[in-house]
């Protein structure tokens, strides 16, 4: 017996449309690709009992100091009626992390999507049983995948919220990334009266898997959910930081035509551009750029202090900053720690350069090229 929503995925006309047969493939051929990809997407929200598990990874969320900004306005666009969110993404702890905060404010829970590659072992069973995650196929070309994906969505977003990554998977670089415009397709298309855009920025002193992900540079091939989870677990030891989770003004989908690609790729990027402002800037990051070769304390301080002005007239999120001194004295004990710089006599020395580089990075969009250049580690 069929679900309620794979029901209404099949009667959508798009669907329809590709199960007549077309691009190679007979009718009964077109239906069970459909039928497979649905079987694939389907999810259960069991909420009740995500709140009372012990999660596998607690160990590691305890370490995280859970901070967020704007809870507000999501208050607010619930209130109003569907909501998206639509975040960077930093770590494999952002989907632990951010549910958490929206419980944290008593807001009520979104359907997660996230990379297939995360839905093996007992951590799937958890994502697709109980947390009620999508697993996405991310860069497939496959039109019978893309419309399924696109239909079920749009169908899903009629009963849930949704939470998903514009970014696809985690910056390797440290840097915000340009946009995917699956997903926002598919949640423009799914044509909801009232809909908000929530943009969410994730943004840590310390991300868990930095060193792991940085000596990468770019993600070459998709590695076993299991071996990184040994891996973060590995990273976690003597590991702290806070976490800021912070969300934007809504921004309303009305007169996006999207059915228009050009539409919906300026949509995604104006949402990035807002995520990118509410990214919180952070002692780490802010060090890590200003920090060359190696520095005393007080040219550190100067060329922070260059780089906090900047980013005040840009319109940066500054919070976490407030002054200069403080950004370096916060910002180089955490970066000694993490074994990126080195005391030496009266100066910092760059110990680990890829390291470094990975949180000055995070910056990238927010500072002029003018301010960065002369000023990466090396």
């Amino acid at each position: 017996m069929q679900d309620e929503i794979t029901q209404a995925v099949l009667s959508r006309e798009e669907v329809a449309r590709y199960l007549r047969g077309g691009a190679g493939e007979t009718g009964p051929q077109a239906r069970e690709r459909i039928h497979a990809y649905l079987d694939e997407l389907r999810t259960t929200q069991r909420y009740p009992i995500y709140r009372a598990l012990k999660h596998p990874l607690y160990p590691i969320l305890r370490k995280v100091e859970r901070l967020s900004e704007g809870a507000d306005y999501v208050h607010g666009a619930t209130d109003r009626g569907r909501v998206v969110y639509i975040s960077n993404h930093k770590s494999h702890l952002d989907y632990l992390v951010e549910p958490l905060v929206l419980e944290d404010n008593k807001i009520r829970p979104p359907v997660i999507a996230a990379g297939i590659n995360l839905f093996g072992g007992p951590l799937g069973m958890l994502h697709r049983h109980v947390t009620g995650a999508i697993p996405i196929r991310r860069n497939t070309k496959d039109p019978a995948y893309l419309v399924t994906l696109k239909a079920y969505v749009a169908e899903l977003l009629r009963r849930h919220d949704l939470f998903f990554y514009i970014e696809g998977g985690r910056s390797y670089t440290g840097e915000l990334k340009t946009p995917k415009t699956g997903l926002v397709h598919a949640c423009l298309g799914a044509e909801i009266q009232n809909l908000s855009i929530i943009p969410t920025a994730v943004a840590y002193d310390l991300v868990l898997e930095d060193r792991i992900i940085s000596r990468q540079g770019t993600k070459r091939s998709q590695r076993p959910f299991s071996r990184e989870v040994a891996e973060m677990i590995g990273s976690a030891v003597g590991y702290r930081t806070r976490s800021f989770t912070c969300f934007g003004a809504p921004i309303s989908a009305a007169g996006v035509d999207h059915h228009s690609r050009r539409d919906v790729l300026e949509f995604a990027k104006m949402v990035r551009e807002r995520i990118g402002l509410l990214h919180k800037v952070l002692p780490t990051a802010i060090v890590a750029s200003a920090m060359r070769p190696s520095a005393t304390r007080r040219e550190l301080e100067s060329r922070v202090q260059e780089r906090l002005d900047v980013l005040a007239a840009r319109g940066a999120n500054l919070g976490a900053v407030p002054s200069a001194r403080q950004a370096v004295e916060q910002g180089v004990e955490q970066l000694i720690l993490r074994s990126a710089i080195v005391p030496e006599s009266h100066r910092y020395r760059v110990r680990d350069r890829t390291l470094l580089r990975y949180y000055a990075r995070s910056l990238d969009h927010l500072l002029t090229p003018a301010t960065k250049s002369g000023a990466r580690p090396h």
